[in-house]
């Protein structure tokens, strides 16, 4: 260990906060290292259109978004290792990032391992994911004018974007395994009071069903009889929440009770210094590419300056 090399950044995770991060950090000539996970680029790699990204007026695809990042980073002298951390030891400077056997070290760590949609579990799910099923109402709701959509939740987040959709849709089912909803009172009665909103409760989405390109329907099973049913439908909006990727971090960084990183206000300091989140990991209300970028570059800045004013200038 004594003759390793300590880098000056590890950053750990690979979305646009990870890679907004590692644009500012190469051009501080920081020289980070970026390790990015198997599953790197994090969830604009599973969504088909992003046009809502500045900067791209005829829209561009979630990869494409990731690899232009990417591209950028690596062009001022990010370094990647398409692997994941297993484990992480913050208690003392040099932090240790292990991927597996394999020890890193660094001065500074930046965590950007994002959210997960939670998601239903089907195969059918998974086959019509961005072809007409989706866990992001803000994301894509605009592609579907005019035609009938379900959303799956029973929460805030459910009826919020249920709401939303009905500015596009002709028509949006609410589907809950019950009658019992979490919502709060007044986003259950917002929705009940709008006309092109209907609740389907006591039924789960049991299938999606689709003719291979796209989606064209769900089977509806009853929570009380059991009951197969057929229903037509254009899109399925997933709101079952988010969890977000901080399983590694557990009794390490300050969390929420849903398992959020907690950062200082108004900054992206963890509570142990010299350790920093952005993206969504930390962030469980707006969850959007652009916002992730933005406190990306937030904590690039936090860390060049704590490494500045703590002696640890590369």
């Amino acid at each position: 260990m004594e003759n390793q090399t300590v880098e000056n950044m590890i950053i750990i995770g690979s979305g646009p906060a990870g890679l907004t991060a590692a644009v500012y950090a190469a051009r501080a000539n920081l020289k980070p290292l970026m390790i990015e996970g198997e599953e790197a680029g994090g969830q604009l790699m599973i969504t088909t259109e992003v046009e809502n990204f500045p900067g791209f007026e005829h829209g561009i695809t979630g990869p494409d978004l990731i690899s232009v990042m990417r591209k950028q980073a690596e062009r001022f002298g990010t370094r990647f290792i398409t692997r994941n951390v297993t484990k992480v030891d913050f208690t003392s400077r040099p932090f240790k990032i292990f991927i597996g056997d394999k020890l890193h070290l660094a001065k500074s760590v930046i965590v950007s391992t994002g959210a997960s949609a939670k998601l239903l579990g089907l195969p059918s799910e998974k086959q019509y994911m961005s072809r007409g099923v989706s866990a992001c109402a803000t994301c894509d709701g605009a592609f579907f004018k005019n035609v009938e959509v379900g959303v799956v939740g029973a929460g805030d987040t459910a009826m919020e974007e249920a709401n939303f959709l009905t500015r596009f849709a002709s028509k949006v089912y609410i589907i809950h395994r019950s009658e019992n909803f979490r919502a709060s009172k007044i986003m259950l009665d917002r929705a009940r009071n709008n006309p092109k909103i209907e609740f389907i409760v006591n039924a789960t989405v049991d299938e999606v069903l689709g003719d291979g390109k796209s989606m064209t329907g769900i089977k509806l099973k009853s929570s009380i009889t059991n009951e197969i049913t057929e229903k037509k439908l254009d899109g399925l909006f997933i709101a079952i929440g988010h969890q977000p990727n901080t399983k590694l971090f557990k009794d390490i960084l300050d969390m929420n009770d849903v398992g959020y990183l907690n950062t200082k206000s108004d900054s992206t300091y963890t509570n142990i210094p010299g350790v920093f989140a952005c993206g969504d990991v930390q962030d469980a209300i707006y969850r959007q590419a652009i916002t992730a970028a933005g406190t990306g570059c937030m904590a690039a800045l936090d860390a060049e300056r704590w490494m500045d004013a703590n002696g640890e200038s590369h």
